[in-house]
């Protein structure tokens, strides 16, 4: 798409092959993410953070847990956004754990700072993120519920995500030390910013 059709508004639909190559990036980029957290021993919000955390408190890898967490959103997703939305949300989270355990095969780190490390892992899981965005997709999880439950009740999708998260980073300082969760906020801050500041209609028109 040209910078043009970015500032004039004019929209421009993506190919079946800009799709796949932006689900295939953001997964790639979410589970790099997802193997620098867990090196690291931190953890983040929403199904990835509780999966982590369910990884951490049994010891079974996060690709397995992770998948099995998301299979209730879909059909809140379905239901929610769309039978597209679903399909390709499905294809990323199963990309994502399927690479999270193939990954540490591929990817060492001899010596990587905590504080840096959680930056990393907002930044680099963030730009997965708006990957997954702009083609129609999502790793899953509460975002799907919050539109529900905003839509059944007017409460918004936003607190429902921030109240998660705060539960669970609560029961993550029953399972690490707290200077490690505050390590891990650090990269959810980061993260969320990287949405925040990056994941706008008026700046981003295609479909």
């Amino acid at each position: 798409m040209s910078i043009w059709a970015v500032r004039s508004g004019a929209e421009t639909a993506h190919t079946p092959l800009d799709d796949a190559q932006g689900l295939a990036a953001g997964a790639v980029l979410a589970a790099f993410g997802i193997v620098v957290l867990t090196h690291l021993g931190l953890v983040t919000g929403q199904t990835a953070g509780l999966a982590v955390l369910i990884s951490y408190a049994t010891g079974l890898p996060f690709g397995p847990v992770f998948f099995l967490i998301n299979l209730p959103f879909y059909w809140l997703g379905w239901r929610r956004i769309g039978r597209d939305f679903v399909i390709r949300t499905f294809l990323a989270v199963a990309a994502v754990s399927a690479l999270t355990m193939a990954m540490p095969r591929w990817v060492s780190f001899a010596h990587l700072d905590p504080l840096f490390g959680a930056v990393l892992f907002g930044l680099v899981s963030g730009v997965a993120l708006l990957a997954l965005f702009r083609h129609g997709a999502s790793l899953g999880g509460v975002g799907i519920l919050g539109l529900l439950i905003q839509d059944r009740t007017g409460f918004r999708a936003g607190w429902t995500q921030l109240l998660f998260d705060a539960a669970l980073f609560g029961v993550a300082l029953l399972l690490i030390e707290w200077q490690t969760v505050a390590i891990s906020a650090l990269g959810a801050l980061v993260l969320n910013l990287v949405i925040a500041i990056n994941h706008r209609r008026d700046r981003y028109v295609a479909t």
